[in-house]
């Protein structure tokens, strides 16, 4: 990994304790300085992680003490947690083990059992009148785990029925609830005018876990999941980030509240002015930052898959996001299932996605990397990349003008898997930067192992830095301090 004496720690990322379990300082927020990043507990964060499935609240069966301890030790610092206002049956998307398919008995949600028995995955139905104290007893012991390991929990309040596998199972459907509600279409339950009586009852469990979370500080609320889905509308969506702001208005507290766009790429319209993150899934290339930087908020990469089951599309994705300006990225790691709350889940090549703990030691470099700069002073500028990107390649760079450089070469890797095959042989190149003269200390990472293969000291002259790279296969990563 990265010696001190190659790259120290600024101040400004220090180690985040360890102690305090429910907030007595500020939420997490954006960065006063560049607003592309993040605030917490006094110091500028940057959210990297690799994180379960997003069952650590609703699947009994999970140990998210555990869970938390692995995060911590592999230097992580974000988990992605749903409310349980969603749930999947076991087997989709071809998910072995999925911790968002609790076993039969063991799913647990806002909303308190009926005496009527019939829910599909066992036990009774559920009152939508009528909250469950476990449930929230539960959300608290997560919340203050989460918070005593350094980890901000980005939850989610909602999540499309993708199809009638997931519509069957979700306690709003009509059919598993005791509310008297009509029968509804899964494609009208986020809208403002079709959904058949619902509306009343999501705004009050977003009031509800709004109240209940108020006083931790790591904690982001995302509106609903992949809301391109299953008849989600903008307007509902703006609605209840608006139902949020009221409720946080009245309590004398504001937390981040972020929208998931698109999977890819997009350009957000005119933004809702309480949304704060813009997240964005399988944002590979990382078109989306670019597209979006000028809103002058933190664009994520919240979700990974459907590249294969190899780490190598992974660290690409996450250094290329990171890179080019991004401030959040969340790998999803199908290693975590109940039983190997420590990630280290041996699953089958049928998964749509990857994750261990060889490629989270990656990301910790990652991590180290950016943070070892002072990021926020810098912005993403390719420009200054001259010459020498190999081809077949890409080059990417953020800069603290006139004083650092943190810069990136990989191989172009298609979302396709094939792309995904290792490269056949190491490449070095010479870079021309343009860089004010003088003195620059360069130091080559290796992304995979986190060494540093060669450190040395260059010179820019007449505007232009010339510098050979190390032999590398896949990507390297430069660090460069004036």
């Amino acid at each position: 990994m990265f010696s001190s004496r190659s790259l120290p720690l600024l101040a400004s990322v220090a180690a985040i304790p360890l102690s305090g379990m429910a907030a007595v300082q500020e939420p997490i927020g954006l960065n006063p300085e560049n607003p592309h990043y993040f605030e917490w507990r006094g110091q500028p964060t940057i959210l990297i992680t690799s994180g379960e499935h997003y069952g650590a609240l609703m699947n009994l069966d999970f140990d998210f003490h555990r869970y938390f301890a692995t995060l911590a030790t592999d230097g992580l610092n974000l988990t992605r947690t749903f409310s349980g206002a969603y749930v999947e049956p076991q087997g989709a998307f071809r998910i072995e083990r999925n911790t968002l398919a609790p076993s039969r008995d063991r799913f647990i949600c806002p909303w308190a059992r009926s005496d009527k028995a019939g829910y599909p995955n066992g036990g009774n139905k559920f009152d939508l009148d009528r909250w469950d104290d476990a449930y929230f007893n539960r959300l608290h012991a997560l919340m203050s785990a989460a918070s005593a390991r350094g980890v901000v929990v980005e939850f989610t309040l909602f999540c499309p029925m993708y199809g009638d596998e997931q519509w069957r199972l979700s306690p709003m459907n009509p059919a598993n609830n005791t509310s008297g509600l009509p029968a509804l279409s899964r494609t009208n339950v986020y809208t403002l005018d079709r959904h058949g009586g619902l509306l009343p009852y999501q705004e009050a469990l977003t009031r509800r876990v709004v109240t209940e979370l108020h006083d931790y500080d790591n904690l982001i609320y995302e509106i609903c999941n992949e809301p391109y889905f299953g008849g989600v509308t903008l307007e509902w969506q703006h609605h209840i980030a608006d139902v949020i702001t009221a409720t946080e208005r009245d309590l004398g507290v504001r937390h981040l509240i972020s929208r998931n766009v698109a999977n890819g790429s997009a350009k957000v319209g005119t933004p809702h002015p309480a949304v704060s993150v813009f997240n964005f899934h399988y944002a590979s290339p990382p078109d989306a930052v670019q597209l979006n930087y000028g809103l002058e908020r933190v664009i994520g990469d919240n979700e990974t898959g459907f590249r294969g089951t190899a780490d190598l599309p992974y660290r690409l994705e996450a250094w290329n996001f990171i890179l080019a300006g991004g401030g959040l990225f969340n790998h999803l790691d199908y290693s975590f299932v109940v039983g190997h709350e420590e990630g280290t889940y041996d699953y089958p090549q049928t998964q749509p996605g990857g994750g261990n703990p060889e490629l989270r030691r990656q990301f910790r470099t990652l991590k180290r990397f950016i943070e070892s700069f002072d990021f926020i002073r810098m912005h993403p500028d390719n420009a200054v990349i001259r010459s020498g990107v190999p081809e077949g390649c890409t080059g990417r760079a953020l800069v603290e003008p006139g004083k650092a450089v943190a810069l990136y070469l990989s191989r172009n890797a298609s979302l396709k898997p094939k792309a995904d095959a290792p490269a056949t042989g190491p490449v070095s190149t010479t870079l021309e930067l343009s860089l004010p003269d003088g003195r620059y200390q360069a130091d080559w990472i290796n992304p995979v192992t986190g060494a540093v293969d060669r450190q040395e000291n260059v010179t820019a002259r007449d505007g232009v830095l010339r510098l050979e790279s190390p032999p590398f296969r896949d990507d390297v990563a430069l660090g460069l301090r004036k």
